[in-house]
């Protein structure tokens, strides 16, 4: 049996949402896994045969907790089979300029903790107008219509592919069972990046 963390940052709740569902999924391939969201006790990943970190893109950046954490243990991540969900609605956008901004982004993540994982996926989060503030209600707003969103505050927009999710835990749970070398971890990520 694989021990497995997926380990998040959340800001609304919806990455919170894929983790568990992502754990759930990878126990029913009968991995072991810890879900914990990132702070002062979340564990370090020595203990795990892989690791997810699941955080949602805000403001053109990850939540601080999940980059100190990535930082800390990039040198023991780096070793092991790992996946790194960026979790945003700019995956909606098919504009060419809208997904090199979100390469960029997720580069520029990676450089900074000096992680490489094995595995980069975007997933697409949420609009939880009913959640938000009036002032982040109303930005967010602004923003969805000029890319031509969903735009009714009075109600929450999910867009996580679920079927997508399940099928990304059985992919990363069979790598994490075979397990992977350094130079095929290499290999593989220039290759999986989603």
């Amino acid at each position: 049996m694989s021990r497995i963390l997926v380990l998040y940052g959340t800001t609304d709740g919806q990455t919170a949402k894929i983790a568990g569902a992502l754990g759930n999924a990878l126990r029913t391939q009968s991995s072991d896994v810890d879900v914990v969201e990132a702070g002062r006790d979340a564990p370090g990943p020595e203990g795990y045969a892989g690791i997810v970190v699941a955080a949602s893109l805000h403001a053109g950046g990850y939540q601080r907790p999940v980059r100190q954490w990535v930082r800390t243990h990039a040198h023991v991540l780096n070793e092991k089979p790992t996946a790194f969900l960026s979790v945003c609605l700019a995956v909606l956008q098919q504009e060419p300029k809208v997904q090199q901004d979100l390469s960029g982004i997720i580069g520029r993540f990676l450089t900074g903790t000096g992680w490489q994982p094995t595995v980069t996926k975007p997933v697409a989060g949420a609009l939880l107008y009913t959640r938000y503030n009036p002032i982040k209600r109303w930005v967010m707003k602004r923003i969805v219509r000029k890319a031509g969103g969903d735009a009714d505050t009075s109600r929450d927009y999910e867009y996580t592919d679920w079927s997508e999710l399940r099928a990304f835990a059985d992919e990363f749970g069979k790598l994490v069972q075979h397990g992977t070398s350094t130079g095929s971890t290499r290999e593989a990520r220039s290759s999986r990046v989603a």
